[in-house]
């Protein structure tokens, strides 16, 4: 009894020693030059916002940099939502996210596990030609000429079909199928599970994390989509959102060169009407980080089969 009181006096004085001396000189250099760091990253997304909502007098008196908006007016917003493309941007861009994100991550999660089957004849000649084309293309023309021979010229399916696998993601998340241990898959089929069974239930769940991230990052492609609409989409009401905003802040840009007898112009000015677009375009992707952030976990596969 006495050997453990003394134990445990011992321990008590050690873990009170580690607390006192837990927050040292070097972890607050560390603190402080990382929340340093992260002001600066963060500043440009703040001063973004502020002078989407100042007063074009309060943007050129402060040259637009301000730690908080002396007025706050709401005309770029407004001038920016008055456009009644904005809608038909948000519902053409919001499809073109949700449909193009599950095709994506469909034809790389295919591609990927396929190449992942060394056995089978002419992989190593596939994974060979897929690669090359990261250096070598057509070309434009020969690629326009194509989009029009499938007549999919105007159509919303030309900001989907034509991307359908990012290749470095494509390698990347073959790599990490090829990571998880064989024993697993021959476990399984050794069970009667066919390809897609062990796709299914067993490799995509191990995968999650790597799968979360690629799906936000093909979600933020599509959302940002605007070479496409701009070459083959000639409908204005078929633009998707970055297009609506491009025509958005050309507009303002013409109309502050133009000096129209009687018309009252809001006290904004170019760079108001383009930060709002950021701020309208980078909001809705900025909210979907939070839903996928508790994925980004790393080691699902730790112990599952010890080699």
């Amino acid at each position: 009894m006495a050997q453990t009181a003394i134990t445990k006096s011992v321990t008590d004085r050690v873990l009170k020693e580690n607390r006192i001396r837990r927050f040292g000189a070097i972890d607050f250099v560390i603190l402080l030059f990382l929340s340093l760091w992260g002001l600066l990253i963060l500043y440009p997304f703040y001063n973004a916002v502020l002078v989407s909502i100042v007063p074009n007098t309060v943007y050129q008196r402060y040259q637009g940099f301000m730690l908080l908006p002396p007025a706050v007016t709401w005309d770029s917003y407004a001038f920016t939502f008055k456009n009644s493309l904005i809608w038909t941007g948000y519902r053409t861009t919001l499809a073109v996210t949700v449909l193009g994100t599950a095709y994506n991550m469909a034809m790389t999660i295919l591609c990927g596990y396929a190449l992942t089957k060394t056995a089978m004849p002419g992989i190593k000649v596939m994974r060979f030609l897929l690669v090359f084309t990261m250096w070598f293309s057509g070309g434009l023309i020969p690629y326009y000429l194509q989009i029009k021979n499938l007549h999919l010229t105007d159509n919303l399916l030309v900001m989907v079909l034509p991307m359908g696998v990012n290749l470095m993601y494509l390698l990347i998340i073959s790599d990490n199928f090829r990571s998880i241990p064989a024993s697993l898959e021959e476990s399984a089929k050794i069970d009667g599970a066919n390809d897609w069974t062990v796709l299914i239930r067993i490799i995509l769940p191990l995968c999650l994390p790597l799968l979360a991230t690629f799906t936000l990052y093909y979600a933020v492609e599509r959302w940002n989509e605007w070479y496409h609409a701009m070459l083959f989409i000639k409908t204005s009401s078929k633009w998707p959102l970055q297009n609506v905003l491009r025509t958005i802040i050309n507009d303002v840009n013409m109309l502050a060169t133009m000096n129209i007898p009687g018309q009252v112009r809001p006290d904004v000015q170019g760079d108001s009407i383009k930060m709002s677009s950021i701020v309208v375009s980078m909001l809705p992707m900025m909210c979907l980080y939070p839903f996928l952030q508790r994925y980004f976990l790393s080691g699902l596969t730790l112990g599952a089969v010890k080699e």
